[in-house]
C-alpha cells in the first residue's frame, strides 16, 4: 500500500470527510475513493499538478470550497529522484524544490484562514535523510531538510491556533529495483527488523493530528535506525 493512501484509509476511519489529491494516477485515487466510500466514509477527489507555481494554492480553494472548511492538511506528495551528483543539474534541482517544498508551503499559506477557524493542524510527510542525508539525492534530501525547517517555522507562525509537525519516514516500501542483497543488509540495520509500512506512517499522522498540545515536531518513524551512530552501506 502506498503512504498517501494508507494515510486517507487512516483518517478516514477517524470519520473525517477525505479530500483526496492526485496528479496523473486518477484510477489509484479513485480506488482508494471507492474504499473510503465503501467503509462509510466520505471522500472526493481533486486533480492538480503541484508542479506548477499556481497549482497548489488553486487545489487549496476548490477544496475549502468543496468542503465547507478544513481541519487537517496532510502534505505528502513528493518527487524521489534517484541522480547522481554529477549528473545533476538546475533543472534537477527545480524539480525537487518545487513539488517538494514549494508547492507544500503554498498549500499551507492558502490553507491557514480555514485553518485558524477550525483550531486544525498540518502534518508534513518528511524523511529520516532531512536529518542523516543519504548520496545520489542530494535535491531530494536538500528539499526534506528544507521542509523540516519549514514545519518548524510555520508552527512559530501559526501558534496559538494552528498546529504544525512532520513524520519523517526511514525505510519505507524500499524502491522497486532495489539490490535484493542491499536491501538485507539495510533491513539488518534496524533496530527492529523490518521495514516501515505505510501503515506506520498513517498512524503516525493519525496520532500527530490527534495530539493537542504538540506543535513543532518532527516524529521519525524508521524502527530504531536513527539512534545508530555508525553506517556502513
Amino acid at each position: 500500500m502506498r503512504v498517501g493512501r494508507a494515510i486517507a484509509l487512516e483518517l478516514g476511519a477517524a470519520g473525517m470527510n477525505v479530500a483526496l489529491h492526485y496528479h496523473g494516477s486518477h484510477e489509484a485515487a479513485e480506488a482508494t475513493r471507492r474504499e473510503l466510500l465503501a467503509r462509510g466514509g466520505a471522500a472526493s477527489l481533486h486533480q492538480a499538478d503541484l508542479r506548477e507555481p499556481h497549482a497548489a494554492r488553486e487545489l487549496m480553494e476548490r477544496v475549502v470550497s468543496q468542503l465547507g472548511g478544513l481541519d487537517v492538511l496532510v502534505l505528502s506528495a513528493a518527487s524521489f529522484e534517484r541522480i547522481a551528483y554529477e549528473e545533476l543539474d538546475d533543472d534537477a534541482f527545480a524539480r525537487s524544490l518545487q513539488l517538494n517544498l514549494a508547492a507544500p508551503f503554498a498549500l499551507a499559506h492558502a490553507a491557514t484562514p480555514a485553518l485558524r477557524a477550525s483550531k486544525g493542524n498540518i502534518v508534513m510527510i518528511t524523511c529520516s535523510s532531512a536529518s542523516v542525508p543519504f548520496k545520489n539525492h542530494l535535491p531530494y534530501v536538500v528539499s526534506k531538510g528544507a521542509l523540516a525547517h519549514l514545519m518548524r517555522t510555520l508552527a512559530l507562525e501559526l501558534a496559538p491556533l494552528v498546529r504544525v509537525n512532520a513524520v519523517a519516514p526511514g525505510t519505507v516500501l524500499p524502491p522497486e529495483g532495489y539490490p535484493e542483497g542491499a536491501a538485507e543488509r539495510l533491513r539488518a540495520s534496524i533496530p527492529l527488523g523490518r521495514f516501515g509500512s505505510a501503515e506506520d506512517v498513517a498512524r503516525a499522522v493519525r496520532f500527530l493530528a490527534d495530539s493537542p498540545f504538540v506543535t513543532g515536531q518532527e516524529l521519525v518513524i524508521d524502527g530504531g535506525r536513527s539512534v545508530i551512530k555508525s553506517e556502513r552501506f
